[in-house]
């Protein structure tokens, strides 16, 4: 992939992993679509880089998509890489939550419908584009799950093989999948120890994207699936308690 010269379109671009993969991006002299619910946040983005557009969209809500999608083709048609960040993990029990079927609805939404769908609207711009990727964010957690996320791990395995079968149907777009460890972020604050920062993803990221590399795991993710190969079970057993205090 080529680093330089892109316009980008990133989902959940305010903060975390979202903010950081902005910010290298535009040291590496790209344009930036930056997508978020929060408008103050996005206008305090803008201002710091003209290189930065900002646009408010709840990519959870189809009418919201569809204006994007109007926005894109009117006015960005050259975007040529999408990168399918923005998530939202909650840690519950099935037998114990009074909200569970509002934070089910919300999680399968923005963790895996949302970037299918944006996948589906935006690909005949990506298509007509050169150098033109897409980028799914998923979680180690949906190679091996932890008991306190359910429905979290089961969205991230589905984008994780909806990633690898996209892969076979597409040359062009290429499709890449970033497989995280437990970063350091507003998410997963008060949650597991040993996180790496958003930083350190997006540089292991980019030596990847860089070489087409198309299915990134990062840093202790390597070792889990070392050890899922070896023995699921042990695997299994190890993730199954991730984040409890």
């Amino acid at each position: 992939m080529r680093l330089q010269g892109n316009k980008i379109l990133i989902t959940g671009a305010t903060s975390g992993i979202g903010e950081a993969l902005l910010n290298k991006f535009l040291l590496l002299d790209n344009q930036i679509i930056a997508l978020g619910r929060n408008a103050e946040k996005l206008k305090n983005l803008a201002e710091r880089d003209k290189r930065i557009i900002p646009f408010s969209c709840d990519i959870s809500k189809a009418d919201e998509l569809d204006k994007l999608i109007l926005f894109l083709e009117q006015n960005h048609a050259d975007t040529n890489i999408l990168v399918n960040n923005a998530g939202i993990q909650y840690n519950y029990h099935f037998a114990e939550e009074p909200q569970l079927l509002g934070k089910i609805e919300q999680e399968i939404n923005v963790n895996i419908l949302a970037p299918i769908k944006l996948i589906a609207l935006m690909l005949p711009m990506l298509k007509a584009n050169k150098n033109a990727a897409i980028v799914n964010v998923s979680s180690g957690l949906g190679l091996s799950p932890k008991k306190q996320a359910p429905v979290y791990c089961g969205t991230k395995a589905g984008i994780h093989i909806f990633s690898k079968a996209l892969r076979y149907q597409l040359k062009h777009p290429k499709v890449f999948e970033i497989i995280p460890p437990l970063v350091d972020t507003q998410m997963t604050a008060g949650r597991g120890k040993g996180k790496i920062t958003p930083e350190q993803l997006v540089d292991e990221f980019i030596t990847a994207f860089r070489k087409d590399k198309f299915e990134v795991n990062i840093g202790k993710v390597k070792l889990l699936k070392f050890i899922n190969r070896l023995s699921p079970a042990l695997a299994d057993s190890i993730m199954k308690k991730g984040g409890e205090k």
